[in-house]
């Protein structure tokens, strides 16, 4: 066996991650997301606020712009000025415009969704996005996973949809407006899930492996750039709302401004050091964070059925974060053993084929087959 295949012990895996700056952003980005959910819910739930979210957004996206070109200062070389890198970063934003326009049609495929399906068709659908990632992220990416991680991940995925009890168990939320279709709905969600997975893995592949590479706060600069058209479509489309543009906005409003700031950093960081799966699993595990905290502060629900499912996925996410199973070689390895006389053996074949092609060649008549030569070799030895 090769030393490969040697399977670490799982707690040599476990300090690895856990001295790492991966593992820091990945918790960061956990509670971020834990916080921003349950101020959320606060705020327009509990308090009945009723400023606009893509208002929320798009002032999240200028503080992360700003953010984004303040670092970019710190790190310029110098003889650059900020303005010209800046005329730099536009000019070649492209690509982060292509996934600003993905976002935004998950954003009106969801709309469509949800008119169309009950939340709780919407919300089954919607765990679908953790499977999509992985496919996408091995297909584009060509990573391949162990089945170890593979069961993972379906069991991330079932353990999610079993902690969503609350939601598609309740039979208010498989109510459907008047002349809904479900087929458009279905189709919706599932073009919305499938968006999602690729929107991950490629902007993976733009941070990791594109040829103009530009640093994280670059990018996050063409991405809060390329955003800024969309969420100002969705406001005009909201005609001010019940409180009119930028209307009924609270204290509550601007921390969740900051938060969703901060929030589009961490994912772009933890794409950085972690990958596109490593982000979903954390943005997963936030999402039984802010269930514990919603119960002890809101009185959210808590059910048996949360309690276990919250377990699975706990332990579906150190199934996949720390396994260290070796993924399956396409081809097989030689052993080290006789790796030296294959090789060796393999070589010395080569010279023999070479040299008695050669010998076949000269002694071949023109013009004539295979067959013809060999015939010709045998005469010329008999008459000898």
């Amino acid at each position: 066996m090769g030393s490969d295949s040697i399977k670490r012990p799982w707690y040599a895996a476990v300090g690895q991650y856990l001295n790492s700056t991966r593992m820091l952003v990945l918790i960061i980005l956990c509670l971020q997301n834990s916080m921003f959910t349950i101020l959320r819910r606060y705020s327009q739930g509990v308090l009945q606020e009723v400023y606009s979210k893509h208002e929320v957004l798009l002032l999240g996206e200028i503080i992360k712009m700003s953010y984004s070109a303040w670092m970019l200062s710190k790190t310029l070389p110098a003889g650059v000025s900020l303005s010209n890198r800046i005329k730099y970063l536009v000019t070649t934003s492209k690509k982060m415009v292509v996934l600003a326009c993905i976002y935004g049609a998950m954003n009106i495929l969801s709309f469509i969704s949800l008119r169309n399906i009950s939340a709780g068709m919407f919300t089954i659908f919607a765990q679908c996005k953790i499977m999509t990632t992985a496919s996408f992220s091995t297909v584009i990416l060509g990573r391949q996973y162990s089945w170890a991680k593979w069961r993972a991940l379906v069991s991330l995925m079932l353990g999610v949809l079993l902690f969503s009890e609350p939601i598609w168990g309740n039979p208010y939320n498989h109510q459907v407006a008047d002349g809904a279709n479900q087929f458009i709905g279905t189709a919706a969600v599932l073009i919305e899930v499938s968006l999602s997975g690729f929107a991950s893995i490629y902007f993976e592949k733009v941070i990791k492996s594109d040829p103009l590479q530009l640093n994280i706060w670059e990018r996050n600069f063409q991405l809060a750039l390329g955003s800024f058209p969309i969420y100002i479509f969705f406001i005009a489309g909201e005609t001010g709302g019940e409180a009119g543009i930028f209307g009924g906005w609270s204290f509550f409003a601007v921390l969740l401004t900051l938060l969703g700031a901060a929030g589009g950093l961490l994912v772009a960081l933890s794409i950085k050091y972690g990958d596109s799966i490593l982000k979903t699993l954390a943005t997963t595990g936030s999402i039984i964070l802010s269930s514990l905290l919603d119960h002890w502060l809101l009185d959210g629900p808590l059910t048996p059925t949360m309690v276990i499912a919250g377990m699975q996925v706990i332990i579906s996410i150190c199934n996949y974060t720390f396994d260290s199973t070796p993924v399956p070689k396409i081809l097989p390895e030689l052993e080290p053993a006789t790796s030296t006389e294959k090789l060796e053996k393999s070589a010395s074949n080569s010279m023999l084929m070479k040299t008695s092609t050669s010998n076949s060649s000269s002694l071949s008549l023109p013009g004539t087959d295979e067959e013809s030569g060999t015939k010709a070799v045998a005469d010329t030895k008999a008459k000898q």
